[in-house]
């Protein structure tokens, strides 16, 4: 027995298409179904590294956490990288196969597409259903030739659609409407229903709006989903839209919003944690009194340190430093922080060397093989647990690294830390997902005898609140019956 498809796709980036799967794979897995999720097609610089040492989007990766599965690459074959406006490295079922301009890779998405098919076949073999993640929407025009991440992708496997708005950006039902115009006769057939997102206030308010949508289309409204704060979810790609109001936090801690940052979801325990006021800082904003500066991943890391300096950071972190303060380098920022970073073969954009902050003595050269690793060991510092994930091309060498920032069960060691203490880096993201390792940074920083926050519980959490959503606010009895659950419900 093949499982059966159900995909979400959305009137625009953003509209929930992400928590949406995440909720109804948790939905679906309480009620005894095997579900996994699918991404045909990702463009994300925040990713996770499988099992098997690929890469993928995190939204995928918090997915199969909702189905009580480890990360596959086949949850999302083909992962689109920006290093540029108009350029992003191409992964395919894991790897890295090129860097491709928006042209290049319109004439590649025909090789892409016979990848996200071989994933589907995987999975429909496997699972009893698969729930799909669109990516934008499916009603931009220019997109449509050789699509196969939203109508391309469900026509080609012929799989039912339900199409989300949120309702908080306002124009919901010009949104829904508007896209199923746009929408070729077959494609607007395939939607099956709508969902809104993010309603706040009174439903009643609402119910006309309702009617009319559903006499207008000819479509059921399957849920309205209310506004959830506090979700500590990992997000997709963007930047959290909120900050959190923390007049009491004791530590206060900078990081810059660099234009290639990545795996920004590193500092997801940060922002949680009630001791600690954490803000992203952005162009042209400067650089916050603070007791701890983290430079996080990035894509381009040549092209995102010529963004400090201009920026002036490299003078603030001068002036933090001699003042006492913290400075930890995750990934990118870890290359940063050295001598020097070498790209001879042009990996991240034009070949040549950048001048580095100078805080640590190593230099790095990235290199066409990627480090795709889960690793685990203990803080070189500390008597504390360590485990994370690493992504990067950089391979650093030099005196700093005699002094790690940790030594992992593999045999190897990780990062560096200046003679004063005062400067660390490391390749390991996901540091502060760890409950051990976030407690040694943060009294390395200066908060001592901080509450305890365990990120992942707080995200497992996250994910029941969902999967009670989708009980409490959707149709399910449409919905097991588009998934075929009547033989699977205890």
């Amino acid at each position: 027995m093949t499982a059966r498809v159900l995909m979400v796709q959305g009137c625009t980036s953003d509209a929930g298409k992400s928590t949406l799967v995440a909720a109804l794979c948790r939905w679906a897995y309480r009620r005894g179904l095997r579900v996994a999720p699918f991404k045909p097609q990702n463009m994300a610089l925040n990713s996770a590294v499988t099992a098997d040492g690929g890469e993928i989007g995190r939204a995928q990766a918090v997915q199969a956490q909702a189905c009580g599965l480890e990360p596959s690459i086949d949850f999302n074959p083909v992962l689109l990288k920006p290093n540029s406006d108009v350029g992003a490295q191409v992964i395919v079922h894991g790897h890295p196969v090129a860097n491709m301009d928006a042209r290049d890779y319109h004439d590649y998405k025909r090789r892409a597409f016979d990848a996200v098919l071989a994933s589907h076949r995987r999975l429909v073999d496997t699972y009893d259903a698969v729930i799909v993640e669109g990516a934008g929407s499916p009603a931009e025009i220019n997109l449509r030739d050789r699509d196969i991440a939203n109508m391309g992708y469900a026509e080609a496997v012929d799989c039912p659609v339900i199409l989300i708005a949120d309702i908080d950006r306002g124009g919901v039902f010009a949104h829904l409407v508007g896209t199923l115009t746009l929408l070729s006769p077959s494609e607007r057939a395939r939607v099956i229903g709508f969902v809104i997102n993010r309603f706040r206030g009174d439903l009643a308010l609402l119910q006309s709006g309702l009617d009319w949508l559903e006499r207008e289309t000819g479509k059921p409204v399957l849920g309205v989903l209310p506004y959830l704060h506090g979700l500590q979810l990992e997000a997709e790609d963007a930047l959290p839209r909120e900050r959190a109001n923390k007049p009491q936090a004791l530590l206060r801690v900078a990081v810059p919003a660099l234009p290639r940052i990545s795996n920004h979801t590193d500092f997801d325990a940060l922002r949680a944690h009630p001791d600690v006021d954490l803000r992203f800082v952005g162009p042209n904003e400067t650089p916050p009194a603070c007791d701890l500066i983290i430079l996080p991943g990035s894509k381009s890391t040549r092209a995102d340190l010529a963004w400090l300096h201009a920026q002036g950071w490299d003078r603030a972190m001068a002036r933090h430093l001699r003042y006492g303060g913290k400075v930890l380098g995750i990934c990118g920022g870890l290359q940063m922080l050295g001598r020097a970073v070498h790209d001879p073969q042009g990996i991240e954009g034009a070949p040549g060397s950048s001048e580095g902050l100078g805080w640590l003595e190593l230099d790095t050269t990235l290199e066409t093989r990627k480090q795709l690793h889960r690793v685990a060991g203990r803080l070189a510092f500390a008597d504390a647990h360590v485990q994370g994930y690493e992504i990067h091309c950089g391979i650093s060498r030099g005196e700093a690294l005699t002094s790690p920032f940790a030594r992992l069960d593999d045999g190897r060691s990780d990062g560096a830390m200046s003679a004063d203490g005062q400067v660390m880096g490391s390749y390991l993201h996901g540091l502060f997902d760890d409950p051990q390792t976030l407690s040694a940074l943060l009294q390395w920083a200066g908060l001592h005898h901080a509450a305890t926050v365990d990120v992942r519980a707080l995200r497992e959490a996250s994910i029941e609140r969902l999967a009670d959503m989708v009980e409490h606010h959707l149709n399910t009895a449409l919905l097991e019956k588009w998934l075929g659950m009547t033989a699977c419900v205890p």
